[in-house]
């Protein structure tokens, strides 16, 4: 075994660290939505855009079939949603949106990161208040109006509607 098994070796270490942390992320968020909002992706919008993004970066359907299987079963992993706020560099606002099994580790990964770049992290909704919660809606073969009497219908704040040709 010379040094062309070593180097192959290496390199299929390194890709398979890369694919492992692509499934294990999309395994997370999977679960998440299915948790939270039911197994069936036909009625849950964010699981099957989550499954759609993980079948496009190729994540194995076996990793989509555990997430949800566990999401059903009710045990295993309970994850949460955590978010950070503070200030980075220049002083500009920061939030981090997490998921996370164990809130007490993510607290200081998150700390670590912040005082290893020189930044504050700061108290739950000291830069929130700057931000606006914002969504995109792409609509095919109508015209501007139609989809502003639909969006106003909806009692949706609309505040830009752009028309593309083509």
């Amino acid at each position: 075994m010379g040094r062309a098994y070593q180097n192959r070796k290496e390199s299929m270490a390194k890709t398979a660290a890369a694919k492992t942390k692509v499934y294990s992320k999309y395994g997370r968020e999977i679960y998440m939505a299915a948790k939270s909002g039911g197994i069936d992706p036909q009625a849950n919008l964010s699981l099957r855009g989550l499954i759609e993004r993980a079948k496009k970066d190729q994540v194995p359907s076996h990793v989509i079939e555990k997430a949800i299987d566990k999401a059903k079963g009710g045990a295993g992993e309970d994850y949460a949603p955590a978010r950070y706020e503070g200030y980075g560099p220049g002083n500009c606002m920061v939030i981090v949106d997490c998921l996370t099994d164990n809130p007490n580790r993510t607290f200081g990964d998150v700390r670590l990161a912040f005082t290893k770049t020189k930044c504050k992290i700061g108290t739950p909704g000291v830069v929130a208040h700057m931000f606006d919660h914002c969504a995109i809606f792409v609509f095919s073969g109508q015209d501007e109006e139609s989809v502003l009497e639909a969006l106003m219908e909806a009692d949706v704040d609309v505040t830009d509607i752009e028309q593309e040709d083509g």
